[in-house]
């Protein structure tokens, strides 16, 4: 269990910030990290942290949990790492991170549904561990639309459609008129059944009439080292995993999903931008967290709050940008849960669309 102190100084984010960050983050993404790990905060940096932000977050008289349902290293658990810091500067208190992977996240889940609702156990979970599963699996020990309090959406979690660069396509358009000419002769990866990257490539294939098929992976890593082989031509994944190869000139990003551009990608457009509207592809995942079931209503309202202020501290709003992610630093309990209920059905929608039965 590794322990960090909640005093590190914000000197390092000057104006080659996002250089630097992507480095931290590539290296922490490469070690072997041991399957549970704290964030603890010295007591020191409480100083800085209105006394009003205190006496509210008295609740936290003992460390506080966040369960992450991936395993270490892992772009979520980076996340994790990220809030922790800052919501350990807010609370005085020690922050643990908690990895709990297995069973496409429900294993971790399960643990906070059954946790106290006394605001110390926490999950930051993802769409799919959130939302999707719900359809993918035709049991599960829980409900997560009703078995969880919603908190606050941390960061949207856009996904690009890639290219290898012998792919004769430079724009939306050029792909899509490529994939038709190549009708039932192509494939493209994502990182598994269900994910969006799979629907939203699955949604392309029937708009240019390509038949494409899908390749499922079992994570990201794999689908690129399957690309660079030129095993497969396209693809659709995180930011994180594929910005490097990007900026290598081995992929070509196409566009990204979403209703907004992303910082980390600045000059690719959006899916609506260049043409093709689909709300497969103006829907963007999101990392969020949660309570269990029955979680007061002053601790729900302070939870959301002092996740806000996390996010939105500059460390935080700058390593999450470097991350491949859009911070979400102005989200509420009832919206984040408007938004929830309001999603769910559309995954659905895209889900049994394309052919995706539960198991």
């Amino acid at each position: 269990m590794a322990v960090i102190s909640g005093t590190a100084s914000n000197s390092g984010f000057n104006g080659q910030l996002n250089d630097r960050l992507n480095d931290r983050l590539n290296n922490r993404l490469n070690n072997r990290l041991n399957r549970r790990q704290a964030l603890a905060l010295a007591a020191g940096a409480v100083a800085a942290v209105p006394a009003s932000v205190l006496a509210q977050a008295g609740f936290a008289t003992r460390p506080v949990r966040i369960v992450v349902p991936f395993a270490a290293g892992g772009a979520t658990d980076v996340i994790a790492r990220i809030l922790g810091e800052r919501m350990a500067q807010q609370l005085g208190q020690t922050v643990v991170v908690d990895n709990k992977p297995g069973a496409a996240g429900l294993i971790g889940g399960e643990m906070v549904v059954r946790s106290a609702p006394d605001g110390l156990t926490l999950l930051l979970g993802t769409t799919s561990t959130m939302l999707t599963n719900k359809y993918l699996y035709k049991k599960t020990a829980y409900d997560p639309l009703t078995d969880l309090t919603p908190l606050s959406r941390v960061c949207m979690a856009p996904i690009a459609l890639v290219v290898t660069a012998d792919v004769p396509a430079n724009n939306l358009r050029e792909f899509m008129a490529w994939a038709q000419a190549n009708a039932g002769k192509l494939s493209y990866g994502s990182y598994g059944i269900g994910s969006h990257g799979h629907l939203a490539c699955a949604v392309l294939s029937d708009m240019a009439g390509a038949g494409m098929a899908h390749a499922a992976y079992r994570g990201e890593a794999l689908m690129v080292q399957d690309m660079l082989g030129g095993r497969i031509l396209i693809g659709m994944g995180s930011l994180l995993t594929l910005k490097p190869h990007i900026d290598a000139g081995k992929l070509r990003a196409l566009a990204v999903t979403g209703t907004r551009r992303v910082p980390l990608l600045p000059e690719v457009p959006t899916f609506a931008e260049a043409g093709y509207r689909h709300e497969a592809m103006e829907l963007s995942g999101w990392l969020a967290i949660a309570g269990p079931k029955g979680l007061p209503a002053d601790l729900t309202r302070q939870w959301g709050e002092i996740s806000n202020r996390a996010v939105a501290s500059r460390e935080g709003t700058a390593r999450i940008i470097a991350a491949g992610f859009v911070p979400v630093d102005d989200d509420s309990p009832q919206r984040f849960g408007k938004a929830w209920e309001q999603e769910a059905p559309v995954w659905g929608r895209l889900l049994q669309s394309a052919g995706v039965q539960p198991g």
